[in-house]
């Protein structure tokens, strides 16, 4: 005879079965001084939605006392939180301690990896620039350019190696780069190619996404789409988002 389910079994099976909802948002840049306390905002999203995303650039210049500052904020959320790291994470050369505060402060952090949560699955990368569609930037030419293609590639095969573990019908893709243009647009053209890249587009119009969520372009636009026609969210903190808020909330 079959083992009766347990409570939390139940109700594990009840949350992978209806909506979630999902708070983004993206460059908090706390800094070490004069940064305004998030305490309050991240107890709002607790009552709001069912799990927070943040889209990378959670320190202002990657020091272990800003993720400290971070960390002590983020007490305040009671919901799970799922995260990724943003270029200015990596500015001070302390990465490793910066990501070792943020997973102490129960964020899960997606380094290439995925995550089921109450029936959604999370796949997150950092991303990397080299720009969009034609203009995208190709191997050729000197080692410096060669490199940065190389380490754009790179990213997008970590993503596509995130995508193959999700086994959840409903998937969101967690970067801080832009994986297409549209969600950039507002900042300077000039700045594209430094914003994102289409190789990230191309990996995801490869999987079943629901979503994408990504930040670093402040100034740009909250809403696109993939050539494959996957929703995409530009959710940085300054980006006029549909609920007035810092934050983005998606019904997953």
């Amino acid at each position: 005879m079959s083992k009766a389910p347990d409570n939390q079994d139940t109700t594990a099976r009840k949350k992978a079965n209806v909506k979630q909802r999902v708070a983004a948002m993206g460059d908090l840049h706390v800094k070490e001084h004069g940064s305004p306390s998030y305490k309050e905002l991240f107890a709002e999203i607790s009552q709001e939605a069912d799990i927070l995303v943040l889209t990378g650039d959670l320190t202002d210049l990657g020091k272990p006392k800003e993720a400290e500052l971070l960390a002590a904020d983020l007490r305040s959320c009671s919901i799970p939180m799922v995260a990724v790291l943003g270029n200015h994470d990596y500015e001070c050369g302390h990465v490793d301690e910066v990501k070792a505060i943020i997973k102490d402060a129960g964020v899960h952090l997606l380094e290439g990896s995925a995550i089921e949560i109450n029936g959604v699955g999370f796949a997150g990368v950092k991303g990397f620039a080299g720009g969009f569609g034609r203009y995208m930037l190709g191997s050729f030419g000197e080692p410096a350019i060669k490199a940065m293609v190389a380490e754009s590639v790179e990213e997008t095969m970590r993503l596509e190696n995130a995508l193959r573990q999700v086994k959840s019908e409903r998937a969101l893709v967690v970067l801080h780069y832009a994986p297409i243009q549209q969600t950039v647009e507002g900042e300077p053209p000039e700045i594209f190619p430094f914003l994102g890249s289409s190789r990230l587009a191309e990996t995801i119009d490869r999987f079943p996404v629901t979503a994408v969520v990504h930040g670093h372009a402040h100034r740009g636009t909250y809403e696109g789409k993939t050539p494959g026609g996957a929703p995409v969210y530009n959710v940085a903190s300054h980006i006029e988002k549909p609920t007035g808020k810092a934050y983005a909330l998606l019904e997953l």
